[in-house]
Parts: structure tokens; sequence; C-alpha cells
């Protein structure tokens, strides 16, 4: 990457940072905790910073390009979150606020897991989808609640909703397995 921006190759330079943007984002979602959006926000702004000192000729070494790029998402993200008042310590602190790496292990097994959920809603029927999105979006909701904005039952509410979770049981576990 450097070599391609170096020599005006923008087209090779956009393909590598298109094929590292995903690894930086997923970065700073486990070690640091970060949100979708937040991570996404920090990278940008953090291969800007790079890409410019790049362009300056402070950065020569290829090398290394990569460990500098999650540096700087880590102290990108850092500085973000310090002006969001995440962390109210030093920046220099910023290893007290690092995710340990079990729980690093949790954050993309969560992830894992709300990929396989979205895909086994996509395999519901559209009528099921709605009726158990309901629930999803609104976890407070009673069956009071849900009957009467279906407009069913309190006994078909508890009923569809038992069959749905339950196709969502089986699915999520025959994808998990595979």
């Amino acid at each position: 990457m450097v070599f391609a921006l170096q020599e005006n190759r923008e087209a090779k330079a956009n393909e590598l940072l298109e094929e590292l943007l995903p690894r930086l984002i997923d970065y700073l979602k486990v070690t640091m905790g970060a949100s979708e959006q937040d991570a996404e926000e920090c990278v940008h702004q953090a291969i800007l910073n790079v890409l410019e000192q790049i362009r300056k000729d402070n950065i020569r070494r290829e090398k290394y390009i990569f460990m500098y790029m999650i540096r700087a998402c880590k102290h990108e993200y850092i500085r973000y979150a310090k002006d969001k008042h995440k962390f109210n310590h030093p920046i220099e602190d910023h290893e007290q606020h690092m995710v340990e790496p079990a729980e690093q292990y949790e954050n993309l097994l969560e992830e894992e897991r709300q990929v396989i959920l979205r895909e086994c809603l996509q395999e519901l029927r559209p009528k099921s989808r709605r009726f158990i999105k309901y629930f999803i979006d609104k976890p407070q909701a009673t069956t009071k609640q849900a009957s009467d904005h279906f407009d069913i039952s309190g006994a078909n509410v508890r009923t569809k909703k038992s069959r749905i979770l339950s196709r969502l049981h089986h699915c999520v576990k025959r994808k998990s397995s595979q």
C-alpha cells in the first residue's frame, strides 16, 4: 500500500484498503468493545490520518504499515471515546480500557450469533418474521399488548410466539453446528 500510494497507483491502494477496512473495524469491535458505527468512524479517520502521513513521506517502511494502522485505529478510538466522555482517564491509560481476551472471544461469538439469528429470521415467512420482530423490538411487550397489536387472542399470541421461537432455536442450533 505504501508503494502504491507513493507511486500514485490509487486503484491498487483502494483495493488494499477495501480488504483492510473490515479487519480494522473488527479489531476495534473485538479488542476495544467499540460499536459498529463508532468503529467505522474511527477506522475511516485513522486511515485518512495514515494516508496523509504516507503522502507526506513520513511512513516509508511498508513492512510495518498494518501494525501502524492498528495503532492509529486504537488511538483514534480512544480519542473518540474520550471526546464522547466514555473514558474519563488520560489517553496514556488506554491499556486499562482494552477488552480482556476472554471478553474478545465472547464478543466474536456474540457477533457470530447475531449473524446466524439474522439469517434464521430471513428464513421465516414474512408474517412470522413481522410477528417475532415485534417482540425483538419491544422486549417489554405484554401478551395483551401483542394481542391488541396483532388483533388475535392472548392464547394465540403465546402459541405463535412459542412456535416461532422454537423454529428460530432449531435454525440457530443447526447453523451453529455447520
